[in-house]
């Protein structure tokens, strides 16, 4: 997922609209919905495509254009009923993906069956974060550290297949650590300089945040 896709945030509570400002503030277009006027009027200086509708209605879904849209973001925790409602339309209108906010661990399984694509707990990632994941395009998480450093979860990239991480030079080239390579089930933290990457692998690394795009 990156800047170039189109996303929409449905609810704008304090996650709803962390998500939408962050998306926002990295230049993705962002379609931001919830059903209470009040709370539209005073996030639309912050979110310029800001309406208020409801997004259980198979009819508003289509008139948003939601079908147009890659990636909803479903921030409606306190309403499942709603949340399960958004989803279904959306996968109907063909969205790609859907990610859902969820209460608890039981919404979580509801929200999963009903369709949701992932779904999150607010209190183990934060609306900023998700935005940030959607955002870095080629990772798989993004965890900041500090104001400049990152840690980052991230794919083997196709250039990288069958080299070891000393021809590599990731550090000199890309200014990241690897401090972790993931395959399967098993987890290797004593990286060894002649190890070789397979498709297979995950690595978590370390790296500065400004120059992450380098990585993309």
């Amino acid at each position: 997922m990156s800047i170039h896709q189109s996303y929409a945030v449905f609810g704008l509570g304090r996650y709803g609209t962390a998500v939408a400002k962050e998306l926002i503030e990295n230049g993705a277009e962002v379609l931001a919905v919830d059903i209470d006027e009040d709370v539209v009027d005073a996030a639309i200086t912050e979110i310029p495509l800001c309406k208020c509708a409801d997004i259980t209605d198979a009819e508003v879904i289509k008139q948003l254009g939601i079908s147009n849209i890659d990636v909803v973001v479903i921030a409606m925790a306190s309403n499942l009923e709603a949340s399960v409602m958004a989803i279904m339309l959306c996968k109907e209108a063909g969205v790609k993906t859907v990610i859902a906010k969820c209460a608890t661990e039981m919404h979580k399984k509801i929200l999963d069956k009903v369709g949701a694509d992932k779904v999150v707990l607010p209190e183990s990632e934060s609306g900023t974060r998700l935005a940030k994941n959607l955002l870095s395009s080629g990772f798989i998480d993004i965890v900041e550290l500090s104001r400049d450093v990152s840690m980052v979860e991230l794919d083997v990239k196709p250039e990288w297949i069958g080299k070891t991480i000393l021809e590599l030079n990731l550090r000199k080239k890309y200014s990241i650590n690897i401090v972790a390579i993931c395959q399967g089930t098993d987890v290797c933290v004593n990286i060894e300089p002649e190890k070789v990457l397979e498709e297979s692998m995950k690595l978590i690394v370390i790296a500065n945040t400004a120059k992450l795009n380098k990585l993309k």
